[in-house]
Formats: C-alpha cells, sequence, structure tokens
C-alpha cells in the first residue's frame, strides 16, 4: 500500500466520526484544529524529531501531544485522533493527512474544490462572480482556493480536478498563436 493510501485511510476514518450525525466538531473545525497543530509541528525540528523517533516512548509522544492539544484548546476528537497518529508512526504525515481530509470532506459534503491562480488578489465580489460561474460550469458547489501568480499577465486559471480553465491574457495569448499557426 502506497503512502499516500494510508494517508488517505486515516484521513477517512477522521471524516467518518465527523460527519457522523451527531458529531460534537464540525469538519470546517476539525480542519482548523489539526492545521494548528501542523503548524506548531512544522516550526520545531525538535519537536517532529521527538515526534516521530522510533526510540521515543509513544506514552512519552502522547504527553507531549496532549499537553500542545491543551495549549491549543484542540477538541477531544482532534486529540484523539493526534493520539492515534503517534500510535501508528504516522505523524509525520500530518500535513498530508489534512490534505486528503479536506478533499474527502468536501467530496462527501457535495464540493468540488478549485484551485485558481490569478495575477493580483482579487477582490471578494470577484470571487464570489468567479464562483458563481464555476459552480454553473461544473454543475456543482465550489470551495475556491486562490494563488497569487505573478507569471500571470492578467485574468485567472482554475483547475478543478484535471480539467485547468484557463482565461489568463497569456493562454489566450498562446491559443491566439496556436490558431494563428494552424492557418498559415
Amino acid at each position: 500500500m502506497t503512502l499516500s493510501a494510508v494517508n488517505t485511510r486515516y484521513a477517512n476514518a477522521l471524516a467518518d466520526v465527523v460527519t457522523a450525525g451527531g458529531s460534537p466538531l464540525r469538519p470546517r473545525d476539525a480542519v482548523a484544529e489539526l492545521r494548528a497543530f501542523a503548524a506548531v509541528f512544522g516550526g520545531s525540528a525538535e519537536l517532529q524529531n521527538a515526534l516521530a523517533t522510533p526510540s521515543v516512548p509513544a506514552g512519552r509522544k502522547r504527553a507531549v501531544v496532549g499537553r500542545i492539544a491543551e495549549l491549543l484548546k484542540l477538541s477531544r476528537i482532534s486529540r484523539n485522533f493526534l493520539y492515534v497518529l503517534i500510535d501508528h508512526r504516522r505523524i509525520a504525515s500530518i500535513s498530508d493527512i489534512i490534505d486528503s481530509f479536506e478533499l474527502i470532506v468536501d467530496e462527501r459534503l457535495g464540493f468540488a474544490r478549485a484551485e485558481v491562480s490569478a495575477a493580483r488578489e482579487m477582490a471578494e465580489p470577484q470571487r464570489a462572480a468567479l464562483t458563481s460561474a464555476l459552480e454553473r460550469l461544473t454543475g456543482k458547489r465550489i470551495r475556491l482556493r486562490f494563488t497569487v501568480d505573478q507569471r500571470l499577465i492578467g485574468g485567472v486559471v482554475a483547475r478543478i480536478g484535471s480539467t485547468v480553465y484557463d482565461g489568463s491574457v497569456r493562454g489566450q495569448l498562446a491559443s491566439l498563436g496556436r490558431r494563428l499557426g494552424a492557418e498559415s
């Protein structure tokens, strides 16, 4: 089994818990809590070493994670999930597991994720209009993730799954060049 498949199994298990009826933790809150822990984990080489090293007993690792969870005010579900990752020596994959978890939850809730690159930061009305246009285009509810790409002259490039919608000036110029080249 590949590492990605293993990460997806953990992400699916967490998604099962937080999307179950009566779960005290909403999926969005679980992501925020786990991202907060991942930021602390990623920001400290000593912590990474202590939690990933097999020679450190699991009980000591759990105590460290418990203390961090307490400081971050993590829910019982998030804390227990981190304990499972510690017990199964998967804590080093926390960021990849969170990414998989977000994708799985979005799919279960009927969202498609769109990665949007623009030449500069977009104002909220522009984001809303783009979201609406992509929802009409795909027939799904869209959750956008924006990045600024200085290489773009203008416009946007949106990627939904394996489909790319290129509305950038650079993409339009390239398309025009291909059409002109085909006509000659």
